[in-house]
């Protein structure tokens, strides 16, 4: 159909002749992917999307078409899509969708979503986080943190979380009321669990930590309540490569238990909820707690049988000291003996029975020729008494 300049179509009228073509051409309805580039619910239940293809090379945009999912379907769709995937309805999900075309004279071209395949969803959810697991094991940093030393006492606790969650008040009080008593040290900070933000607060806030990294012991990421949909933003490649690399032990409590997100497979140890990670810390100061009194007691059991065992030999030595004490008093008379034998052989008296004299010369004992002159007299002992002489002569040899 044509006309001239003369009988121009109205703007209304050339759109309802799109919209007839439209009807004419995709009467049907038809299977359709995409991704969600933008989701808004409304007050009277509408859904309002906008679903985009992007070029795989260079992922710029190709295709794009506004899309709505009507209350008394989306009532429907929405509980399904979550119940299936564990994800809300929500921006950046690759979706297939059954989809009537439609122009509308006033609002232009959109698509009317009668239905949903959650397994498409899956599937590309599921591919992604293989993607991102290969990625970190090509790069050799996955088992990283796991590979650092768990604190032997990891008393100074770095704890990632909301300021409200009710995951984290959990946490403290598992924590600092535990039954053993035992002292922890605890800073909050603060990042999202939820929503678009989670990924950089979370970096965000181990950068902080890493900047005095020697003030704590330990880092655990709890994720303090929230729907199980909201996990996939514990999945994306720079928030796992950052937790795989970080300096100190990582500990995970995100509260969920039906699936392993990304970051509780690089952190160094995973637990289901905040409240599990709290325990987790309390039983490793438990085991030190029982180490040392183990030790403890060995020491007090091996001082105790030194102390026993020296007792006994204390006991033997006191029963063997009588006899001890007597031989050795027997070997002392014996020496003794011999000494007084030996001094009595020696004695001058003796020496004088054996013939021999003693000479002397003004009281002292003449050892040789030179000690006497002519006309010294000289007092020379004998067995029985002593006499008196002159030096007349000397002869020397």
């Amino acid at each position: 159909m044509m006309n001239d300049i003369e009988n121009p179509l109205t703007l209304y009228s050339l759109n309802n002749l799109v919209h007839e073509a439209v009807s004419v051409a995709l009467p049907a309805r038809y299977w359709v992917t995409g991704e969600l580039s933008e989701v808004r619910e409304a007050a009277n239940g509408h859904c309002y999307i906008e679903l985009v293809q992007r070029d795989e090379a260079t992922g710029t945009l190709v295709a794009k078409a506004r899309g709505t999912i009507w209350s008394r379907v989306y009532s429907l769709l929405r509980p399904y899509f979550l119940e299936q995937t564990g994800n809300h309805f929500a921006q950046g999900l690759k979706v297939l969708l059954q989809v009537s075309v439609n122009f509308h004279e006033l609002y232009g071209y959109t698509l009317d979503v009668c239905d949903i395949e959650p397994a498409y969803t899956i599937g590309d959810m599921a591919r992604k986080r293989q993607l991102v697991i290969k990625r970190l094991a090509d790069e050799g940093v996955i088992g990283l943190n796991k590979e650092l030393q768990f604190p032997l006492l990891p008393q100074r606790v770095a704890v990632i979380s909301s300021y409200t969650a009710a995951g984290y008040g959990d946490f403290c009080d598992q924590l600092h009321n535990n039954a053993y008593g035992f002292v922890f040290y605890t800073k909050l900070f603060p990042a999202p669990m939820q929503g678009n933000g989670v990924e950089q607060g979370i970096i965000g806030a181990l950068d902080c930590i890493a900047r005095n990294s020697e003030l704590w012991d330990v880092v655990v990421i709890i994720r303090g309540g929230g729907a199980v949909s909201e996990l996939s933003c514990f999945d994306t490649y720079e928030l796992a490569n950052n937790c795989a690399q970080f300096p100190l032990p990582i500990v995970t409590g995100i509260g969920h238990r039906r699936d392993e997100s990304v970051l509780d497979i690089v952190a160094h140890t995973s637990a289901k909820t905040p409240t599990a990670a709290a325990e987790l810390l309390v039983h490793a100061m438990l085991a030190q707690a029982q180490w040392i009194a183990t030790v403890q007691q060995d020491v007090v059991d091996a001082v105790r049988n030194r102390m026993a065992g020296e007792k006994q030999r204390l006991q033997s030595l006191v029963q063997r000291l009588p006899v001890a004490t007597a031989l050795f008093m027997q070997g002392m008379h014996h020496k003794l003996d011999l000494w007084q034998k030996y001094m009595d052989a020696s004695s001058p008296e003796r020496i004088l029975s054996l013939g021999y004299s003693i000479t002397r010369v003004n009281g002292r004992a003449v050892r040789s020729i030179v000690d006497v002159i002519p006309g010294d007299d000289i007092t020379t002992t004998v067995v029985g008494g002593e006499f008196t002489s002159k030096i007349i002569d000397k002869n020397s040899k």
